[in-house]
């Protein structure tokens, strides 16, 4: 007689490097508190990218009496896209869910999620998320209002907002079949998540929202890429590079999707361009000139939704290649910023923090 194997609903893949003071905190939020026919349903595959602190013996003490923690071992650091395939590859479940090790879920997410999955059956599900600082304040994404009032499982035609939607991989669980069937990998480098979360959207049949918050998005941990001054971020060029390449092969007439895209592009590197915590300030003219390199290779013949006010005259500095105009707005807006009084926190916002962060154009919010 065959038995045959059941495999569970959800595989929650965890990159792991250098969070030997988070890891626990991540890894029991997403299986503590789950009743047994939810535990079920859960594996946890957490991949220890060669961390250098005790990560890996800390993750083969806690898989030690848990079933459902695997542990995948790469014998040298490869980064956080490379982790997440190798992840990928030992999961078994139909869906799966890409946390970041030094993040956390708040209780209740993974039950939740596993409810709409079970409703609705999409190939995509979008979850809401908060960002937390060093302090303990929580600050609302400026793309979570983008997920509200979407009911049902919808085509991207249908909620055209869902595009501009952070484009991580962590707020979405994706049908493992539907990553097959695209060919979806990620690839090396840092901003790896741009190539593979737009697409996703853009294939999907069946995209599902679940407007709560369901991750928390740890702010300013050393070592983490957006705190981190580096040539790396250079590494972004080749990603939109393969998202624009993919483009053209998947849906080379859709000029509507070319120049929303394109837009979300332009805005996104005038956030790295602009932000001291990532850019050094020696390395901002040539980042600069890059962005103008770009705009004029992707610009869509038939224009742009540019965004208005001073993103808008951003991008227009961007057109013109003008890097000492752009450097002297930057350095007014900043000075401006500086002398205009803060408001005083109400208890509306006093938890969340302002909807919009610095340097960040309208509701093109970006994580990376």
């Amino acid at each position: 007689m065959v038995t045959e194997t059941r495999h569970p609903l959800l595989s929650v893949v965890v990159p792991v490097h250098g969070v030997e003071a988070h890891l626990h905190q991540c890894l029991d939020s997403i299986l503590g508190g789950l009743e047994a026919a939810d535990a079920a349903d859960v594996e946890l595959v957490a991949v220890d990218d060669a961390s250098p602190d005790r990560c890996g013996e800390l993750l083969r003490a806690y898989a030690a009496h848990r079933p459902a923690v695997r542990i995948v071992t790469l014998p040298n650091n490869v980064g956080l896209g490379l982790a997440r395939n190798a992840g990928l590859d030992e999961a078994t479940g139909r869906y799966v869910w890409f946390v970041d090790s030094d993040d956390w879920l708040p209780p209740g997410s993974v039950a939740a999620v596993l409810a709409r999955l079970r409703a609705d059956h999409p190939d995509v599900l979008l979850v809401d998320h908060l960002r937390v600082h060093h302090d303990g304040r929580l600050e609302e994404d400026a793309s979570s209002p983008l997920l509200r009032g979407v009911d049902g499982c919808v085509r991207l035609a249908e909620q055209p907002q869902l595009l501009r939607v952070q484009h991580t991989a962590w707020n979405k669980v994706v049908r493992r079949a539907f990553l097959a069937e695209l060919g979806l990998r990620f690839h090396p480098g840092w901003y790896e998540d741009i190539p593979f979360s737009h697409p996703l959207l853009i294939a999907a049949e069946r995209i599902a929202v679940l407007d709560r918050i369901c991750y928390r998005y740890r702010q300013g941990r050393p070592g983490a890429i957006t705190s981190t001054r580096s040539d790396r971020h250079f590494d972004a060029f080749d990603q939109y590079d393969r998202l624009f390449g993919w483009l053209s092969a998947a849906r080379p007439g859709d000029a509507g999707l070319r120049a929303e895209l394109f837009a979300l592009m332009v805005s996104h590197l005038l956030v790295v361009v602009g932000n001291d915590h990532r850019m050094p300030a020696e390395l901002r003219r040539r980042f600069f000139r890059r962005v103008a390199g770009h705009y004029r290779r992707y610009r869509p013949a038939g224009g742009y939704p540019r965004p208005g006010g001073v993103g808008g005259l951003k991008h227009r500095l961007v057109a013109a290649n003008s890097y000492l105009a752009y450097s002297a707005l930057r350095a007014a807006h900043r000075i401006a910023g500086r002398l205009r009084p803060a408001p005083a926190p109400s208890p509306a916002t006093a938890s969340t923090g302002p909807a919009v962060p610095a340097e960040q154009p309208g509701a093109l919010a970006v994580r990376q």
